[in-house]
């Protein structure tokens, strides 16, 4: 069985310099420190980095976020996913077209883990170029944080990043991580060069931060927060703003602003200024840096027990 070590799967990956983050062996050990077991499989030019979480009497389910399993690797696949005793594995492929679920043997999946929508960001031209794409109320909010003294640096204080996220998810109602799941993260991306948090202050005070990471040409804007104070000083586009500009330094196209309602652009465009519940409430700001509306691949599952399955479905699946 071709199961790799991590220091073999990133050799593996540095010789596929665009893989999707989340196929990282940084991010594999991010989830292994907070309930999953990451096994990383090669087979020849092709790999997957597979997540296993427990359930009881010993049976797991199998995660593949973003990931590209070719049809030579479906064996060794299916052999881990069985030693694991996995009832079924769930696989989020990295593309943004649908595969063919009976090539297979796939299940077209319930629910998705990633949201399935986002934003991507050309990043390709030049900063006026990607400025003049964004929407006009944008560019002048950036300018205006400017204006108004905002300034943005590199930023290291993961305690008050943390405060900061637990202010931004009472007020907008969504869930964060612990302390210690934003302090391994920082730890396993940054000195790799694959993540940076971002500060935006004004007079020395943190208004606004956000954690964005980079592999091979995708950037991807993961966490976001903000304090109640000085929001008229406009310190989140700013902030946006120049975490682009870090990404494009490194060489990045794309950046992926993670996460929309999934909802086609009609319905985005008719409901976002009503709406504010969920991933509406960030949809508002995020369609102004000028993306395009993108859907990845629905979720796919492969059943290895097809009793336990239904159960799972039934009495945990809907609950996530």
């Amino acid at each position: 069985m071709p199961i790799v070590s991590l220091t073999d799967w990133n050799n593996f990956i540095s010789h596929h310099p665009n893989t999707h983050l989340l196929q990282t062996g940084e991010w594999g050990e991010l989830k292994s420190a907070f309930g999953w077991k990451p096994v990383r499989v090669v087979s020849g030019d092709f790999g997957v980095q597979i997540l296993f979480r427990k359930l009881p009497f010993g049976f797991t389910i199998g995660y593949i976020p973003k990931g590209v399993v070719s049809e030579q690797l479906w064996l060794d696949v299916d052999s881990v996913c069985k030693s694991n005793r996995a009832i079924f594995l769930k696989l989020e492929p990295d593309s943004w077209k649908d595969i063919q679920l009976e090539r297979f043997n796939l299940k077209r999946s319930t629910h998705n883990i990633q949201p399935p929508r986002t934003l991507i960001i050309d990043m390709r031209g030049s900063e006026d170029e990607i400025l003049s794409k964004m929407k006009q109320k944008t560019r002048y909010n950036i300018r205006l944080a400017e204006k108004k003294e905002v300034t943005v640096r590199v930023w290291d204080d993961i305690e008050s990043f943390h405060k900061m996220m637990l202010v931004t998810g009472r007020r907008d109602g969504f869930g964060i991580h612990s302390l210690e799941y934003y302090k391994r993260a920082y730890e396993l991306l940054h000195p790799k060069g694959l993540g940076e948090i971002f500060v935006a202050e004004y007079l020395g005070k943190p208004l606004a931060a956000l954690f964005a990471a980079q592999n091979g040409h995708r950037a991807y804007y993961l966490y976001g927060a903000s304090t109640n104070e000085e929001r008229n000083r406009m310190p989140t586009y700013l902030l946006q703003w120049e975490a682009m500009k870090w990404a494009k330094s490194r060489g990045c196209e794309e950046y992926d602003l993670w996460g929309v309602p999934d909802e086609d652009e009609a319905a985005l465009e008719k409901n976002f200024q009503n709406r504010h519940d969920g991933l509406w409430g960030v949809y508002r700001f995020k369609r102004g840096f000028g993306g395009e509306l993108e859907r990845a691949a629905q979720a796919m599952d492969r059943v290895y027990n097809p009793l336990l399955y239904w159960a799972y479905l039934k009495f945990i699946g809907n609950r996530e």
